[in-house]
């Protein structure tokens, strides 16, 4: 790609991030896109009304500024410790490559200019390779300068990491103490219960429980297959409604013997009253009840010390069997997979990695056809109909612009299908799910946006010549061919970051279908209701471009001013929109920060080995050998940053545990906890939640069928009635609150 198809790409990008910008900032102030920009805000009642004016009309910044003075402790407020964690991510994103785009600009950028290596004639080469390591020469006493800069860029960007682990690290501890009285502390997922002939799985965990934890053991939910709860109580709050209202209405006189329309003796009605129909109704909800049991519970326990000594013992010398682990959040548990046996979740993982291995390879069609269009002029001696092509006057917006909105494009279709993996997988949470999916979406983001396009591209520069026999040949290769894939990634980074971030500013599907709803199907209800963050895709595209930023910092550093400007925008309009539009519903207490640690740290040492194999290309043997130490010391890094701060990641501390257990037993708290712990699982109510519709509030339940469904399920019946869990301060729920009428938001 040459510099006037990047110009284009460029002056596109900017002219529809600016266009987007600016179409935001006036339907943000529009009343009938207030559920579209503000559902979060909604979700806590802060609003207010406001007269149409003409500055409604009219493009402004405004939005920038609130967004830049909030605080951490108000991002905490609106998103929890997550969108915290995110953002953290960002600004260490901005601070590392900030450092890096002022040493590469004015050291790095001119010594690549003035190398010499190659010449603008050579066929091969173009005037952003001018611009690359590629220009320095054999031999060059320069290429010091290059090996200097990647030790303080790997310097700085390790140090960066250490106080950000560290932070992150407490801010998760204190999470605990912020929010003392989660339900899942003393709640227990036993998964793989025995089947028995004799005792049914609920008699089963009773039994096993009462047994081995007799003094910790409090009582048990079994988990029932989804849907069949409700359809259940429904179907009893029928049949009840039946019996009791047919007595009352005789459709014949009471000295007939027959009546014609029921077919039935007036007196045999009479004699069904309602107490005999419940019992035969509660006897026929209980046989079917039995029936749709899991091989699942969620046991409780006195204290978090129980839970926790539970979750992390072994419970049988069958490892398949009464398998344990602490419970989720009740908001955030997944009730389909919680339905899974256990022996069959291997069988899925196995079946889900062998579907994604498939759909990266099938992905390297898009990924070739993208190259093909950014290396028209290569393809020319094959295909000859495309010298017409490229002598046409928009060759530079298919070689600039296009081939990045084609990747772009395909790429939408990659997260929710790693979504779909991680639902198959038999996630139990839906933040264990989301971050599985993460994980998924950034392997296949660094393997087919990042390796693929480079070897493709080379591939269709060399038609078929490019050759890998050896794991070093592929190291030497890859040295050798990034520098000259810098101007793709360029415009990837302007049309998937820049105008991204407008796309995610103006929110375009749910602003289309709020206007379809409303003023072409004139309906009254909501169409949109707040949704919970898109971690899966948002934290995949910060590492992908900062593994971008990190393997081009010296070989092509052209690209830094991009990348500094996208984290820009990105740390105001994510601040944005988790203040105005996303809502907390579940937590993974930061647990993204050791993902986005170990993908900085593999971008990291990818880079050193580049630079020190390109160093060797170039005849250089003291600086590549210098590279060397720095590898060994990035990885022992890595290895003290796990040893030292990844364990609280996963675990939780038996001291923290033992230590709040004592004091909510001196203040008479813990009491009261353990006897709300069954209302807090309910899984009537957790399951209607989550199958409600997208368009419309959520469905109050009955209280005959809650009462109904916890006398059925909690094992240990005749606990005094429990209230319902107040909401967390940082889980604003929709369903609890008042939405007040609006006009429109400021």
């Amino acid at each position: 790609m040459d510099i006037p198809a990047l110009l284009t790409s460029a002056g596109m990008n900017i002219g529809i991030s600016v266009g987007l910008f600016s179409l935001y900032s006036i339907l943000r102030k529009q009343p009938l896109n207030v559920r579209v920009y503000f559902g979060q805000r909604i979700s806590q009642g802060r609003t207010r009304s406001e007269d149409i004016c003409f500055q409604k009309f009219v493009p402004s910044a405004s939005w920038i500024l609130k967004a830049w003075e909030a605080t951490e402790e108000d991002i905490f407020a609106h998103g929890g410790i997550d969108a915290v964690v995110f953002l953290r991510i960002v600004i260490f994103s901005i601070r590392i490559f900030a450092i890096a785009t002022i040493l590469c600009i004015f050291l790095v950028l001119p010594l690549n200019y003035f190398g010499e290596g190659m010449r603008m004639g050579d066929e091969d080469s173009t005037a952003m390779d001018l611009l690359t390591i590629g220009n320095v020469g054999e031999g060059s006493r320069w290429l010091w300068a290059h090996c200097f800069t990647l030790y303080v860029i790997s310097a700085c960007a390790c140090t960066l990491l250490y106080f950000e682990y560290k932070n992150i690290a407490k801010m998760r501890m204190d999470q605990v103490n912020r929010f003392p009285t989660k339900p899942s502390h003393f709640t227990v997922l036993v998964r793989g219960v025995p089947w028995s002939s004799v005792d049914s799985y609920s008699e089963s965990v009773g039994k096993f429980f009462s047994n081995y934890y007799t003094s910790s053991y409090i009582s048990h939910q079994i988990v029932y297959r989804f849907g069949a709860v409700q359809q259940l109580m429904e179907d009893a709050e029928k049949m009840y409604k039946v019996m009791t209202t047919v007595p009352g209405k005789h459709c014949c006189e009471p000295n007939v013997g027959r009546c014609g329309l029921c077919g039935a003796n007036s007196n045999s009605i009479k004699g069904a009253g309602p107490e005999s129909g419940s019992e035969s109704t509660s006897r026929n909800v209980d046989d079917e009840l039995r029936e749709k049991e899991s091989e699942a519970a969620l046991v409780f326990f006195r204290s978090r010390y129980d839970a926790l000594v539970v979750a992390h013992t072994i419970q049988s010398a069958d490892p398949m069997l009464w398998v344990t682990e602490l419970a989720p959040e009740p908001k955030d548990v997944y009730w389909q997979n919680l339905c899974v046996p256990y022996n069959l979740l291997w069988i899925r993982k196995i079946s889900v990695f062998i579907a994604s291995i498939v759909f990266s390879i099938l992905f390297l069609l898009p990924t070739t056809f993208v190259q093909g269009l950014t290396k028209i002029q290569h393809l020319q001696n094959a295909f000859p109909f495309l010298k017409r092509v490229s002598d046409r006057s928009y060759i530079n917006l298919i070689t600039g612009y296009l081939p990045s909105l084609v990747l772009t494009v395909f790429l939408t279709i990659v997260p929710p299908l790693m979504m779909l993996f991680s639902t198959l997988e038999g996630a139990v949470s839906r933040s264990t799910r989301k971050r599985s999916a993460c994980v998924k979406v950034l392997i296949f983001m660094f393997w087919n946006v990042y390796f693929s396009n480079i070897l493709s591209g080379s591939w269709i520069e060399r038609m078929g010549k490019l050759t890998v026999t050896s794991p070093k040949d592929l190291a030497t290769l890859l040295a050798e061919l990034i520098p000259r894939q810098a101007s793709f990634f360029m415009t990837y980074v302007m049309t998937s970051g820049w105008s991204g971030l407008g796309c995610e500013l103006l929110q375009p599907v749910p602003l289309i279908g709020n206007w379809l709803f409303k003023c072409v199907l004139m309906k009254e209800e909501d169409f949109v209701r707040p949704v919970t963050f898109s971690f899966h895709t948002e934290v995949t595209r910060v590492l992908l471009f900062g593994l971008l930023g990190f393997t081009f910092c010296i070989l092509a550093p052209l690209i830094l001013p991009f990348l500094l400007i996208y984290f820009c925008f990105a740390f105001l309009v994510y601040r944005n929109q988790i203040m105005n539009v996303y809502y907390v519903k579940y937590q993974t207490d930061g647990s993204y920060w050791p993902l986005a640690h170990n993908a900085t740290i593999f971008s990291l040492i990818l880079t050193q080995v580049v630079a020190g194999i390109l160093f060797g290309m170039k005849k250089s043997s003291s600086a590549s050998t210098s590279t060397i130490p720095l590898i060994i010391c990035t990885a022992l890094f890595n290895v003290f940053c796990k040893n030292r701060f990844l364990p609280l990641f996963k675990n939780r501390a038996i001291q923290v545990a033992i230590e709040m257990d004592r004091d909510d037993e001196r203040n008479g708290k813990l009491q009261e906890m353990v006897e709300n712990l069954p209302e807090a699982y309910n899984q009537f109510e957790l399951c209607e939640d989550q199958m409600q519709p997208k368009g419309g509030d959520t469905p109050k339940s009955k209280k005959s069928s809650n009462e109904s469904l916890k006398d059925l399920e909690i094992v240990k019946p005749g606990s005094p009635p429990t209230e319902e869990e107040p909401p967390s301060p940082a889980a604003p729920q929709l369903e609890s609150e008042p939405e007040p009428k609006i006009v429109s938001i400021t």
